[in-house]
């Protein structure tokens, strides 16, 4: 985290290096063309006009919100004075201070919004060059100018929008953080409840998902940040990766989180349980799951903290992996006892996720047999998946 600040740093201070250096290119370009000429006190007090309203505007900007607005509309009025006011020499410089205006366009604008003004901008310096200049001569100065000041400002839009996808980086670790501190805060419930494997089964999960898609977000946002300077035009597509990522790693949040919720009460039962679930926990959108529950006899303690979290398991399987429309979770609660999870999604081929060792359907497996139950998985590429559990009855037991 250290090393990522002087980032910011760096940025402003090509911004404002920029900003010097056309500032000062125009105002000698100035003095040298109106030295001794009834134009140079009112060049010098427009560019004057023009510098403290650049200084002061951070300040007002945070004071007004419509200030911003107000005073692009003044600078690009004094701009246009001191073309106007030129010996139609010196006005091809003095367009360049469009540039300045424009990289603060798109700090402080949208990419829409900040369209709009740039175009006008183009409209400002690019009338007195065709008027005076001619069609063919001006036409070739505006693409000349203008493309300076479109790449000034697309680099200002550019680590801008680095900038904030920075800071949501950053807002994300803070959940992380966070998260972490909650498993931490639910670590002596879970034992007291003989379940110290499930917080270590959501540690695994925390690092193999969310702590992956941000480092994942950390290399793209170095990358955008390279990019910036050899190829700003590919930044763009950076960006979406990263709005992709940090999709993504929400997600993952919302179903962490869903799982730190304490084990359900004695006397709830499970199917109140999964319904609670159903209705709280965070689904992507275009995923229907429904509850069929047949039957009202009560299950053990011990059978339903079993089932539900075999149910919770493969609802997370169905989230991360089976890209599913729909799901539906099945209980039946009379003999003979069973619960299905059933979805429409990609399927996958059973011998080699036997063979990979897949914990989430390993995890399941265990828990079935700890409470007596026997658990049977069907699947097929493009079919979707069945996982039934049914419980076990003693030789000579009907059902």
């Amino acid at each position: 985290m250290r090393d990522k600040q002087p980032n910011k740093w760096i940025y402003q201070s090509v911004y404002y290096l920029a900003c010097v250096l056309i500032y000062t290119a125009v105002l000698l370009r100035s003095i040298l063309f109106y030295k001794g000429t009834s134009n140079l006190s009112l060049i010098m007090g427009l560019l004057l006009c023009f510098l403290i309203l650049f200084l002061v505007e951070n300040a007002f900007s945070k004071r007004a919100g419509g200030w911003f607005s107000v005073y692009l509309g003044i600078q690009s009025l004094l701009v246009f004075l001191m073309i106007v006011k030129s010996n139609h020499e010196d006005y091809d410089y003095i367009s360049l201070l469009f540039a300045i205006l424009g990289m603060q366009v798109m700090q402080g604008l949208n990419s829409k919004v900040g369209a709009v003004w740039i175009g006008l901008f183009f409209i400002l310096f690019g009338y007195p060059f065709i008027r005076f200049e001619g069609v063919r001569e001006g036409v070739i100065r505006v693409l000349l100018f203008g493309s300076v000041i479109i790449f000034l400002s697309a680099y200002s839009w550019a680590t801008s929008r680095a900038q904030e996808a920075h800071t949501q980086n950053e807002s994300l670790m803070h959940q992380l953080q966070a998260a972490n501190l909650e498993l931490e805060s639910h670590s002596n419930t879970l034992k007291q409840l003989g379940v110290a494997r499930e917080r270590q089964r959501l540690r695994r999960e925390l690092h193999d998902s969310v702590t992956q898609t941000i480092f994942s977000m950390t290399l793209t946002t170095q990358s955008a940040m390279l990019l910036m300077e050899r190829d700003p035009s590919r930044v763009g597509a950076q960006l979406e990766r990263l709005n992709q990522l940090s999709q993504s790693a929400l997600t993952e949040m919302h179903i962490l989180i869903s799982e730190l919720r304490p084990e359900q009460q004695s006397g709830s039962g499970l199917a109140a349980e999964l319904r609670w679930h159903i209705d709280n926990r965070h689904f992507p959108e275009g995923l229907t799951v429904s509850l069929e529950v047949d039957g009202d006899q009560a299950l053990s303690l011990k059978d339903d903290q079993g089932l539900f979290r075999i149910a919770q398991e493969a609802l997370n399987n169905v989230v991360k992996h089976a890209h599913a429309t729909k799901v539906c979770l099945r209980v039946h609660l009379k003999e003979p006892y069973w619960i299905e999870i059933e979805d429409n999604g990609q399927g996958f081929n059973l011998e080699v996720v036997h063979g990979g060792g897949h914990l989430g359907l390993t995890g399941m497996r265990e828990r079935a047999d700890e409470i007596g139950w026997s658990l049977n998985i069907l699947s097929t590429p493009g079919s979707g998946t069945c996982i039934r559990a049914e419980k076990n009855y003693p030789p000579g037991d009907t059902a």
